[in-house]
């Protein structure tokens, strides 16, 4: 008789919990764009927190002080007993700063996503992008409407799904604002264009961009100088806001009709106060201090030329997001020890996430990283990817912080390579070029 607990790890999964390079469930403190991983002090790159707000002392204290006034936990849905004033607060100053009529905050960005689904009904049609988070997908999936999947960023195809859809047929284009594992903007023009030629609500997963993009940071909308293009917003509070939730931000009645149908609302514990209070304590600095923004973008802009220069793809990425396209799984895993062997913490990002055959590194780069952080990563990047032949130039032996997997190396092979310019050289190369978060 079949066992239903007979299941198996995927092969790359089994791979990477082995002997060999171990890029997932790392235990690790971070913090100011370094981590101490197992012993070991690296550069971490592979965390969301894009603002560096996560452990500023105005977010913090905020959230020790609500810990002291509320307790731990709501210990409730927001439906009956588990919404705090505080709740109300950051709902009316998100839908405020995201200029819209209402919002309503869930526990996690996630959550925020699955909410979607009440909106998805039987007789409507949800068009996707096929790179949007798997929280989209799920969504789309939980709900009723049928599901027409576009290739990334390819308006000709979403044209083409979209005038053969059923005109009788409520429609919803998703897709996120700021992919996540490439770097790269949805086209919201365009979008919003074709949503209005066909009839179909724009709904945007700003998990990314909403605190980063535009001039007051409050997303992809902002960015493009389209604020009526989206007619719903969800978020996440565990990037830019350095804390933990989600929102969901729109029409009044919308936003009314969510609050009484999606069961990630009303059938989860609420954010409990000491997030609260921390993402109140940053939006507040998401708008008062800009120079954040400015901040991340011109050390990505940074990031981006050196690893070009090194040899590297890192795509079409402009954005903190830079990734470094490797292609096979297998090679990226390698690549990921071989930089984390030179003392810098990286995000191997192969399938689902990402389609088979394209794997990458991905790096997320942080307002409080300095220009030091950024050499010693370039300085990995190179060391790794000459050993492993990605790049041109003789091999050489690890020069960064340690290997985290206590392997010693033997055996350099000879020949001097030229050595890189510092990240100081490559910004006066770089010149008076505009870094823009518009």
């Amino acid at each position: 008789m079949p066992d239903i607990f007979d299941k198996h790890l995927p092969s790359l999964a089994r791979d990477m919990t082995g002997e060999g390079p171990r890029p997932f469930y790392r235990a690790m403190a971070s913090g100011d764009g370094e981590a101490l991983v197992e012993g070991v002090r690296v550069v971490m790159t592979a965390c969301n927190d894009y603002l560096g707000l996560s452990g500023d002392p105005r977010v913090t204290a905020a959230a020790a002080k609500a810990l002291d006034l509320y307790g731990a936990s709501c210990s409730g849905s927001r439906l009956v007993c588990g919404t705090l004033p505080e709740h109300e607060e950051l709902e009316s100053r998100l839908a405020a700063f995201l200029g819209c009529d209402e919002a309503i905050v869930t526990t996690t960005g996630f959550q925020a996503n699955l909410a979607l689904t009440p909106l998805f009904g039987a007789a409507d049609l949800v068009f996707s992008d096929m790179a949007n988070h798997a929280s989209l997908v799920d969504a789309i999936r939980l709900g009723a409407a049928g599901k027409r999947l576009y290739r990334h960023s390819d308006m000709e195809h979403l044209a083409a799904e979209l005038s053969q859809a059923d005109p009788g047929a409520g429609k919803a284009i998703v897709t996120d604002g700021l992919f996540s594992m490439e770097g790269d903007l949805c086209r919201l023009p365009e979008l919003h264009a074709l949503a209005r030629r066909h009839g179909a609500r724009l709904i945007v997963d700003g998990a990314h961009d909403i605190g980063l993009l535009g001039a007051g940071g409050r997303g992809v909308a902002e960015h493009f100088g389209l604020p009526e293009a989206v007619d719903l917003r969800t978020g996440t509070l565990s990037k830019c806001f350095g804390s933990i939730g989600g929102v969901l931000a729109g029409p009044a009645d919308v936003i009314g009709y969510l609050r009484y149908t999606a069961r990630p609302v009303i059938f989860s514990a609420s954010m409990p106060p000491a997030a609260l209070a921390a993402a109140l304590a940053a939006l507040e600095i998401i708008q008062a201090e800009p120079e954040r923004r400015t901040r991340a973008f011109e050390l990505a802009a940074l990031l981006n030329e050196g690893l070009r220069e090194l040899g590297f793809d890192t795509g079409e990425s402009a954005t903190p997001i830079v990734p470094v396209h490797i292609g096979d799984a297998g090679l990226c895993g390698r690549m990921w020890q071989e930089v984390l062997d030179e003392g810098v913490f990286t995000h191997a990002v192969v399938a689902p996430a990402v389609p088979h055959g394209q794997a990458l590194i991905r790096l997320s780069l942080q307002a409080t990283h300095t220009e030091e952080h950024l050499d010693r990563i370039l300085d990995a990047f190179a060391a790794a990817g000459r050993r492993l032949g990605m790049i041109p130039g003789p091999a050489h032996a690890p020069g960064g912080a340690g290997a985290s997997s206590g392997r010693t190396r033997t055996g350099t092979q000879a020949g001097a390579v030229a050595p890189r310019p510092s990240i100081g050289a490559q910004r006066g190369a770089l010149g008076k070029q505009e870094v823009s978060v518009r």
